[in-house]
């Protein structure tokens, strides 16, 4: 962010002071370690789609505090929240990042499914997160939009949260700030929450990760995320 507000000096040197002063108090808000505060910020980017100030963020704090694979692996993931049309600029922009750098493309493989094998792991994967009552969901449904629950099973999650790079809790703790930062998708950020919940990360870990995201997304779409958490709590 520091070198975003660095292009602006020459223009708008107000809005960077007012704007360092707030990033400086939200910075020491919420106790965070910076890769996990980095992953959140880097997801709501992608989730508002904030492609400038991604860039910048993520040329600052590559292979410093967040490695190339586990952006990558947030990249990929984000396709099955926001859709691929909203994703392939910034796995475009990431790729030329990682060239400047010199990091070799394609990263080691971070796959553990198989297409025999995805649908059986992206339900089992459900279950973990969600509970039993995910059990076979993938055949509930009507007819006509059975397939559907399938593709949620076996391409959200067998195609995505199977894989290496990060863990179970990391990936459900990203989807959270793409629904959030998304904005208009409450059902299922409410959904996400309490899975987020469920395997570890509690109340106060969720308003922390909101609060460093909060610049980034603004008040609405924040308060709406923190009347989820609330709702679901």
């Amino acid at each position: 962010m520091k070198t975003c507000l660095k292009n602006l000096w020459d223009t708008d040197v107000e809005f960077i002071e007012r704007m360092d002063l707030f990033l400086k108090d939200v910075e020491d808000e919420p106790e965070l370690n910076e890769r996990t505060r980095t992953l959140a910020i880097c997801a709501s980017l992608v989730g508002c789609q904030a492609l400038d100030v991604f860039t910048c963020i993520v040329e600052d704090t590559l292979e410093v505090s967040l490695k190339a694979i586990e952006l990558k692996e947030l990249l990929y993931q984000a396709c099955a929240y926001l859709g691929y049309g909203k994703v392939y600029p910034f796995i475009q922009q990431t790729n030329g990042i990682l060239k400047q750098k010199q990091i070799n493309l394609p990263l080691p493989s971070q796959s553990t499914t198989s297409k025999q094998t995805r649908l059986k792991k992206g339900s089992q994967a459900q279950v973990d997160i969600f509970g039993e009552h995910m059990k076979d969901f993938y055949k509930s449904g009507s007819k006509d939009s059975v397939h559907i629950n399938r593709w949620l099973a076996e391409n959200c999650f067998g195609d995505y949260y199977t894989r290496n790079g990060l863990t179970l809790r990391e990936r459900e703790m990203i989807t959270y700030c793409f629904l959030a930062a998304q904005g208009g998708c409450e059902p299922q950020l409410n959904s996400h929450i309490k899975a987020n919940i469920r395997i570890g990360n509690d109340e106060a870990q969720l308003i922390s990760i909101l609060s460093q995201c909060l610049p980034y997304i603004g008040y609405p779409r924040s308060l709406n995320a923190l009347r989820c958490i609330k709702e679901a709590v």
